[in-house]
């Protein structure tokens, strides 16, 4: 049966975008079909970066949500990839628990997982607890620190929840950092980072050689730590 992978983290300026933007290319690079869903209305990672591949889906209407377990189901040969917004922990909640979101997922042999997108701040460790109080082992958590956003992590560690989720089973991945300009050029062509690394040129994200090669051994650390989760 399909995965179905929410990309959160419930606060804004994380880094959700760029590892729903990760995940999608390595699903695209490893042959792996997908679908993605996008819950931002204003300014949609995938929708921007990977329009062929997803769809907008509003967390406010239930039916609109349904849509993703719909698609596990009938399209069983794809992966399922949610790219939440900030602020839509409640919201979701709420569908999946008077939907039975997770029971039928159970009952159909769905995995659900749900990637924590995580900068170094307290902030982060907060929602991660308020995620772990609330679903426990339920959903299959990947932590994700995000090198993008900060290289210290200590406020992690040393709060007990990293082990405490590691217990329930969760596996913890690091996205490490990517030379700020060329991460800023990526994002203002609107460049798959399949096009920043492979092509260059003006008609993409103006990226010389050795910015190319910077994307793709970015890319190739990035993947490494993605094969782990068993996507």
């Amino acid at each position: 049966m399909a995965n179905i992978h929410f990309i959160g983290g419930e606060k804004g300026g994380v880094g959700k975008s760029v590892v729903a933007r990760c995940v999608a290319q390595y699903l695209i690079d490893h042959n792996l079909p997908f679908l993605g869903f996008d819950t931002d209305r204003s300014h949609g990672a995938l929708m921007r970066f990977y329009s062929g591949y997803a769809s907008p889906v509003l967390v406010d209407r239930y039916e609109s949500l349904d849509a993703i377990m719909e698609a596990a189901v009938e399209q069983p040969e794809r992966r399922i990839l949610v790219d939440l917004a900030a602020q839509t922990h409640e919201p979701l909640v709420r569908w999946m628990d008077e939907s039975g979101v997770l029971n039928l997922a159970d009952e159909m042999g769905i995995p659900i997982f749900y990637w924590h997108v995580m900068d170094s701040g307290k902030d982060s460790v907060d929602l991660l607890k308020k995620l772990l109080d609330r679903f426990g082992g339920q959903l299959r958590f990947v932590l994700v620190r995000n090198q993008v956003r900060g290289m210290d992590f200590s406020v992690l560690e040393e709060s007990g929840e990293q082990a405490r989720a590691m217990e329930l089973g969760a596996q913890v991945v690091s996205v490490r950092h990517l030379h700020d300009s060329v991460m800023n050029r990526i994002d203002a062509t609107n460049s798959s980072f399949w096009a920043a690394k492979n092509i260059g040129g003006l008609e993409t994200a103006e990226l010389g050689l050795m910015d190319r090669q910077r994307v793709k051994m970015w890319l190739r650390d990035v993947y490494r730590e993605f094969d782990t989760v068993g996507i």
